[in-house]
């Protein structure tokens, strides 16, 4: 194998890092069982974070913020938006460390550096499914008690491609903040209040149509908030689904994945001189 310095920013090497599959699903297989690792409960907490997230959100911004769902039961639109944001953060903070917590791995041994952020992908959606496969089981409980759900088929079927646009997002912007905190540690701290900032301007606790109408713009830049609202929209009836929204949060998504793509092979040729 001869080893060489990249030639151009546009080489992304994506074959490469097929030829090191094995070793991603190694990194897949670390990261997921490591989380809860020499704990009482172990893998509970992968249900018990949501259902506590949403019992939380149900009681403060249900009962006592009164903050409309959409005509759904608080539990499961609050349930909703939890697990699809958590996906979306979780690619963010963890990808946007992949310098910085493997600066030692780095420096040993040559891999695909972007092995490291797309094994977080995977792992991540390990965690997804089962958080959402939880939330599938409330939702027979909710019809049979009369509430008004109702399910998309098509929407259903296009749920794939929604998460890819979650998993990019992720991807993009946290190999961007990666890339730049090789010289700028302070990144890290800010990714993680920013994170939860964010949230806010994404509708996980509240729904678009709850805002006025000359501030729903506001909302609708986020390119998280079309993916929101329609994975509600396709398992729970609620909100409504704009195809302009979804293209625009799509090209975002291209647009941010090849821009971070393009930065951390800039910086993985001398980021063992900073970090």
């Amino acid at each position: 194998m001869i080893i060489q310095p990249q030639r151009s920013l546009l080489d992304l090497r994506l074959g490469e890092l097929w030829r090191y599959k094995d070793l991603v699903m190694l990194f897949v297989r670390r990261d997921f069982v490591a989380v809860y690792k020499q704990t009482i409960l172990g893998p509970l907490w992968y249900l018990i974070q949501p259902l506590l997230t949403t019992i939380t959100f149900t009681v403060i911004f249900g009962n006592i913020a009164s903050l409309p769902t959409d005509g759904l039961p608080q539990f499961l639109f609050y349930m909703s938006g939890t697990v699809v944001w958590s996906y979306f953060a979780a690619c963010l903070t963890k990808t946007s460390e992949t310098f910085v917590q493997n600066a030692n791995l780095f420096g040993k041994v040559y891999f695909p550096r972007m092995a490291v952020p797309v094994s977080i992908l995977i792992s991540n959606l390990i965690t997804f499914v089962i958080q959402f496969v939880l939330f599938l089981v409330f939702i027979p409980y909710f019809a049979w008690q009369g509430s008004d759900i109702r399910l998309n088929w098509l929407w259903i079927a296009l749920s794939p491609v929604l998460i890819l646009m979650m998993a990019g997002l992720g991807l993009g912007f946290g190999i961007i903040v990666s890339s730049l905190t090789t010289k700028y540690r302070d990144l890290r701290f800010l990714v993680q209040f920013g994170v939860q900032l964010l949230m806010y301007a994404t509708p996980v606790i509240y729904p678009v149509s709850s805002i006025p109408a000359q501030w729903q713009w506001v909302i609708q830049i986020n390119p998280m908030s079309p993916i929101v609202e329609a994975f509600r929209y396709a398992f729970l009836g609620a909100g409504t689904v704009n195809i302009g929204l979804l293209l625009y949060s799509f090209g975002f998504m291209l647009v941010v994945v090849f821009m971070g793509a393009v930065i951390f092979n800039r910086v993985e040729q001398t980021f063992m001189d900073t970090v």
